[in-house]
């Protein structure tokens, strides 16, 4: 049994992750941890008593529970602090809150050297999108015309997406960057075409009903290619979620992206 903390327990995704972890037979709860939220966390997400219950500081909580692996999905502002308290504990960060720094990966990836313990961040769980985004990279060896839609609901706090991000990063590996539409395009309004990623254009749409949505939009002469993933719910990351959480161990230095641990 693999054991696991949860950071940012009480928040959607923390419930939706909590709940995984009590139903996967690898893997054991010992810790939950948010800055609100009390009770038995089983309880809390409609099963059955679990023993574990709420607490509010990390480090302590990890000093007492001594987990294995802390999965996190908090906020922007506070992720990089847990996963350095994770990092010098000897504790293994499954990250899936977006919005680090590149300065800050470069610190959790120095640290994870320093303390001999892998730290993973996922800029999707879903094992749909990490397929889309590996898709999304061959084509582009094809069609290098692209932009990408990205779609979520509206308390994400940052954009573009991690998701949208992590794709553009795919697929200049395979694309030579180049200026897109044409030369003398003027916005009539700022940010009309979006993000600009080495001539690629990101879009990110925000509005309630929407949970995690992406197209990456292909063009060629006469035709389109468009690859969409949508995550309905927040269960469809729990299977990547787990995934992680059972291969991080045993892996070393910083770790991004969830096809590092599919076969």
């Amino acid at each position: 049994m693999i054991k696991v903390l949860v950071s940012g327990a009480y928040g959607r995704m923390g419930q939706a992750v909590v709940k995984a972890v009590l139903e996967d037979k690898e893997l054991e709860l010992v810790g939950a941890v948010d800055i609100v939220g009390e009770g038995d966390a089983g309880e809390v997400v409609g099963l059955p008593k679990c023993g574990v219950n709420y607490t509010k500081d990390l480090a302590e909580t990890i000093a007492k529970t001594q987990p294995q692996v802390m999965v996190d999905f908090t906020i922007p502002d506070v992720v990089f602090g847990n996963a350095s308290v994770a990092l010098k504990n000897k504790v293994a960060p499954v990250i899936g809150t977006t919005g680090l720094s590149d300065q800050q990966k470069q610190e959790l990836e120095q640290l994870a050297k320093d303390n001999g313990t892998p730290v993973f961040i996922a800029p999707n769980f879903a094992i749909g999108a990490v397929l889309m985004m590996l898709m999304a990279k061959q084509a582009a060896k094809y069609m290098p015309e692209v932009e990408i839609i990205e779609l979520h609901h509206d308390k994400k706090l940052d954009a573009p997406s991690g998701t949208a991000l992590q794709t553009a990063a795919l697929i200049s590996e395979v694309r030579q960057a180049h200026k897109q539409g044409n030369p003398a395009e003027t916005e009539k309004v700022t940010g009309a075409r979006g993000a600009d990623v080495d001539g690629m254009h990101i879009h990110s749409v925000r509005l309630p009903g929407y949970v995690a949505h992406q197209e990456v939009i292909f063009g060629g002469l006469g035709q389109t290619l468009t690859i969409r993933h949508d995550s309905l719910n927040r269960e469809s990351f729990m299977p990547g979620v787990c995934l992680a959480c059972k291969k991080i161990l045993g892996r070393q230095g910083l770790i991004v992206g969830l096809d590092n641990f599919m076969d």
